[in-house]
């Protein structure tokens, strides 16, 4: 009984250790999207911030309003705290998620980081962090001018 108790503990703080140190990088940010956003970007800071990830997948996204010209946008970047950065380009948008509503003239957009890299940075001790929308920016090339 002992020995299994033991192997269970050690098996539990490899797994932890492997989460902690493991690194991911499950950006698709090229150097290009980045040198684009270096001097003519639009930034908006999360209105809500959802980070339960023991609730299962789908449950750690920031939710921006973000104005209508920026519908069209060809790619947009997320910064959560550690300055890790997420491209995407644009996959939809709402007048409403949650109990957020979009104010005229503005969309919602919500963005997801994955579960693994949520309860990475919780067992890193970044959870206050990961949870303070001031913390999650959503960066925009501005648009062309006709």
């Amino acid at each position: 009984m002992r020995r299994s108790f033991t192997y269970g503990f050690l098996l539990l703080l490899s797994i932890v250790i492997i989460l902690i140190w493991w690194p991911v990088n499950d950006s698709n940010c090229s150097l290009v999207d980045v040198l684009k956003l270096k001097n003519n970007k639009f930034q908006v800071q999360a209105t809500e911030v959802i980070v339960k990830p023991w609730h299962g997948e789908h449950n750690i996204y920031g939710i921006f309003m973000v104005p209508d010209e920026y519908k069209n946008t060809p790619f947009f970047m997320l910064t959560v705290p550690k300055n890790r950065t997420y491209c995407s380009p644009p996959f939809g948008y709402s007048q409403s998620y949650d109990d957020v509503i979009a104010q005229p003239g503005t969309h919602l957009i919500r963005f997801y980081i994955r579960s693994r890299i949520a309860i990475k940075m919780i067992f890193q001790g970044l959870y206050p962090q990961l949870n303070n929308p001031k913390n999650w920016t959503l960066t925009f090339p501005k648009p062309k001018v006709n």
